[in-house]
C-alpha cells in the first residue's frame, strides 16, 4: 500500500488525527510547506469525526492564496519524517485488523463449549475495557485564536464593532485581549484573541456570528490557531 493511500485511508487518517492532537501545524510553530505537502496529498475534505485533522484542514485551508509564499523548502509529502510515522502507524492499524480478522476465521467450526468460551473471554474483555475508560479522566481540548476583524473603512466605528464581537456568546467560548493595528490609508483592523473549546465551538460558526454585524465588519480572517 502506497503512502497517499495511507493517507487516504480510514486508518491513515486516524493516524494522523492521532499525530495532530497536540500539535497546530506538521512541522514547527508556523505553516510551512510541509503543511502544503501533506494538504494536497489528501484528496478530500477529513470526515469531521476526525476533528484534528479537520481542525488543521481547515486551518490550512486559510492559507491557500499564500501557500507559494510559506516558509520552508517543498518535497514530497513522503519526506516528512512525521507522515512516515503516520504511514508506520496506518500500516501497523491495517496489520493489526487483518490479524484479527484471520483469528476470527475458523476453519474446522467450533463446539458449543469453545463458543462460550470465547463469548465469556469477550465479555471479560470488554468489561476490562469499560473499567479502564470509566477510570479516565476526561480531557477538554482547548485552542487559542487570534482573529483579524476587517472592518469596511476608516470611518467605521472600532469601539461598536470591538463591543458587538465581544457580546458574542457561546458555551465554551471566552474572549481574551485585543488591539487595533493599521492595514493603510488610515483604516485599523481589529485582532482579538479567544479560547475555544474544540468540541462546543466550531470557527465557521463563530465567523459567521462576526460577520453577520454588516454594518461594521467586512471579513474575518484567522490569524493564528493553537492548540492549548
Amino acid at each position: 500500500m502506497t503512502l497517499p493511500q495511507d493517507l487516504n485511508s480510514e486508518a491513515g487518517l486516524a493516524a494522523l488525527n492521532d499525530y495532530l492532537k497536540d500539535k497546530s501545524y506538521i512541522e514547527g510553530h508556523e505553516p510551512s510547506q510541509a503543511d502544503v505537502a501533506v494538504y494536497e496529498a489528501l484528496s478530500s475534505v477529513p470526515n469531521k469525526k476526525h476533528t484534528n485533522v479537520s481542525r488543521w484542514y481547515s486551518h490550512i485551508s486559510s492559507f491557500q492564496a499564500e501557500f507559494n509564499e510559506l516558509p520552508g523548502e517543498k518535497k514530497a509529502h513522503t519526506a516528512y519524517g512525521c507522515v512516515a510515522g503516520v504511514a508506520v502507524a496506518a500500516a501497523a492499524a491495517a496489520a493489526t485488523t487483518k490479524k484479527e480478522d484471520e483469528d476470527d476465521i475458523d476453519l474446522f467450526g467450533s463446539d458449543e463449549e469453545e463458543d462460550a468460551e470465547l463469548e465469556r473471554l469477550k465479555a471479560e474483555r470488554v468489561a476490562e475495557y469499560n473499567a479502564k475508560k470509566s477510570k479516565k479522566p476526561a480531557l477538554i481540548a482547548k485552542s487559542s485564536v487570534v482573529l483579524d476583524v476587517k472592518p469596511w473603512d476608516d470611518t467605521t466605528d472600532m469601539k461598536a464593532m470591538e463591543e458587538g464581537v465581544r457580546a458574542i456568546a457561546m458555551d465554551g467560548l471566552l474572549w481574551g485581549a485585543s488591539k487595533l493595528v493599521p492595514v493603510g490609508y488610515g483604516v485599523n483592523k481589529l485582532q482579538i484573541t479567544c479560547v475555544i473549546e474544540d468540541d462546543k465551538v466550531g470557527m465557521d460558526i463563530l465567523e459567521e456570528e462576526i460577520t453577520a454585524m454588516e454594518d461594521y465588519v467586512q471579513s474575518v480572517d484567522i490569524f493564528s490557531f493553537n492548540k492549548i
